[in-house]
């Protein structure tokens, strides 16, 4: 079940984008009177779910899940019929539009793309707001994993500045040191003292390479005391703070309750700072699995930023932009060869995957946004075959003057749909390869 509804969210997600994206043409063709031969959701080789005729376009749902198209007359295209360039050009061709009309058609797939991304950035955020936790509540500091530690981060570290900018939301701290070009300097706070850490771009990409950013910090949590379920605690009261266990002082819940683990059926001495900052000492059994009777309480709360209906518009555009803008910072550090992360380019099931086991609303629209931004960048890359390739060639004639041959457009499709079909072997190959390997 949860492999279906992973599945389900996938396909409704991409139908939506795919959809969205050749309506984006079918819209600008229309407009310059350009005829549209066929509008698909889906591809159709051989035959059609579903179809039906209205003026010059056909409209279909197609049997092949793998996107769709929108067929414009007088075009090389993805579907590479070129019968109809063997004729005489017509005024309601592609081929017979000025330049600019033919860019606005070639870029509209990806603008509406954009479109999309900001009007779901703007829903969520009227809708839920935007949640995040912020770097100054972390008091107690973080735990880091092992490539972090080699790197020469401490538990307990506290971030101060990245290459001068004071992180807010926790989420920028491990964002600044994946994506990025170049050296990062780091200022931790450890124990009261500011450290300078020096991490070189080698350093930071042999991490990336080593996935050393899943769980590359977690935040410390103290040991705070929420309720007591031991009759023997019963003094204990909510607010009081565990400090220590047997003089070992951590001031950490995770590693208070490993420790308890390795002391099963044993006693231990409980150091606790009352609500009143008075410390008591006090002794008690851990039970068969490890525990004390004693129910923690999180300190920590979301930052919640709510925003009327006029509000949330800028801020779904800032959001669009500034996700625009970390996606391309990905891409560029992908295709640099020496950084080896081509490797972490996914296909079909690495996009399913980013779904959750459960349907939620919020995820789903957070990824479909995601994923219109990735649709649109990677659309504008100049390959022949994709919008941006097809868009390259018509920014050369508008700024030359000179139109490239209808021949040369064919073999450059043949060529870009080499190079794409490589591209898809790529991505799926790696999911194949992290499918039976990890």
């Amino acid at each position: 079940m949860d492999i279906l509804i992973k599945i389900l969210q996938f396909f409704l997600s991409f139908t939506l984008l795919v959809g969205i994206h050749e309506f984006g043409h079918f819209i600008a063709a229309r407009l310059f009177g350009i005829r549209v031969d066929k509008f698909y959701i889906f591809f159709d080789p051989w035959f059609s779910l579903f179809k039906f005729k209205k003026g010059d376009t056909e409209y279909g749902v197609g049997w092949l899940p793998l996107g769709g198209y929108c067929k414009i007359a007088g075009m090389v295209d993805e579907s590479m019929d070129t019968e109809q360039l063997k004729q005489a050009p017509q005024s309601w061709e592609f081929r017979t539009k000025p330049a600019w009309q033919r860019f606005v058609v070639l870029i509209a797939g990806v603008t509406m793309n954009v479109l999309l991304a900001m009007a779901i950035y703007t829903g969520m955020c009227y809708t839920w707001g935007e949640t995040y936790s912020s770097n100054d509540q972390i008091k107690w500091g973080y735990n880091f994993n092992e490539a972090a530690h080699r790197l020469g981060f401490e538990d307990g570290d506290r971030f101060v500045s990245i290459d001068g900018q004071k992180p807010d939301d926790i989420m920028e701290i491990v964002n600044a040191l994946v994506i990025t070009e170049s050296d990062r300097r780091v200022v931790v706070n450890r124990k009261g003292e500011e450290i300078t850490l020096h991490l070189s771009l080698d350093e930071l990409i042999a991490m990336r390479q080593e996935r050393g950013y899943e769980n590359f910090m977690t935040v410390r949590m103290p040991f705070i005391i929420d309720s007591v379920t031991n009759p023997s605690l019963r003094t204990l009261s909510r607010g009081d703070e565990v400090i220590a266990i047997d003089g070992v002082k951590e001031g950490d819940f995770i590693a208070y309750t490993d420790y308890l683990g390795q002391h099963k059926d044993q006693q231990v001495q409980l150091t606790v700072r009352r609500t009143d900052s008075s410390v008591d000492t006090l002794s008690v059994k851990v039970d068969a699995a490890g525990r004390l009777g004693i129910i923690a309480g999180n300190p920590f709360t979301f930052n919640v930023k709510e925003y009327t209906f006029w509000e949330s518009i800028p801020a779904g555009i800032r959001k669009t932009g500034n996700v625009l803008s970390s996606y391309w910072d990905q891409l560029k550090l992908i295709v640099q060869p020496k950084t080896e992360l081509y490797k972490e380019v996914g296909g079909f099931i690495a996009i399913a995957n980013i779904f959750p086991k459960t349907w939620d609303w919020q995820v789903f629209w957070s990824m479909t946004a995601f994923l219109s931004i990735i649709l649109a960048v990677m659309n504008l890359l100049p390959i022949p075959g994709l919008d941006g390739g097809h868009a390259l060639f018509t920014l050369w004639e508008m700024i030359t003057g000179r139109k490239p041959g209808d021949k040369f457009l064919e073999v450059a499709q043949y060529v870009g749909f080499v190079i794409l079909l490589l591209l898809l072997i790529l991505a799926n190959g790696n999911d194949i390869y992290k499918l039976f390997m990890h």
